[in-house]
């Protein structure tokens, strides 16, 4: 199992930050392996990742959401990894967001790229991805405000 943490300071209020992560279907455009998401409805996704050549399907499900202080998720079938992201108001424009995952590497290939740190440069890399990308639009392509009621497994 992995546990992975990345932090990123962002030049837009914590509102702009919050509803551009809401838009899960332009993750591909700044995280690094993610070919596709599609939002099935309010708290369904499947994804397609590539890890070192090797495609992956696999749903998820929010298991809460928060607007403006988290989005927290579980897989539900296929690669097992579960996380919650944070956003964090650090002045009027300014916020702070923070991703914590947990994963467990499937295959050799998966589990050599955990112990050489990839999983780790790979979420800062996206962390850094996600600054540019919303930074850049200074406005978030979309938002979704509704909140989902913490779940347990």
């Amino acid at each position: 199992m992995s546990d992975v943490m990345a932090t990123i300071d962002v030049d837009v209020p914590v509102r702009t930050a919050y509803d551009q992560w809401t838009q899960f279907e332009e993750f591909p455009e700044y995280m690094g392996g993610v070919s596709e998401v599609v939002q099935r409805d309010d708290t369904h996704l499947s994804w397609l990742i590539d890890i070192a050549g090797q495609k992956r399907t696999f749903d998820a499900e929010i298991t809460e959401q928060v607007p403006d202080e988290r989005i927290a998720w579980r897989t539900t079938d296929g690669t097992t990894h579960a996380g919650v992201v944070t956003f964090h108001r650090t002045g009027p424009d300014t916020s702070r967001v923070t991703l914590q995952l947990t994963t467990v590497p499937e295959g050799a290939v998966e589990q050599l790229g955990d112990k050489l740190g990839l999983v780790q440069n790979r979420a800062k890399n996206d962390m850094r991805r996600f600054k540019d990308h919303i930074e850049s639009r200074r406005m978030p392509s979309g938002a979704w405000r509704g909140e989902v009621p913490r779940s347990e497994p």
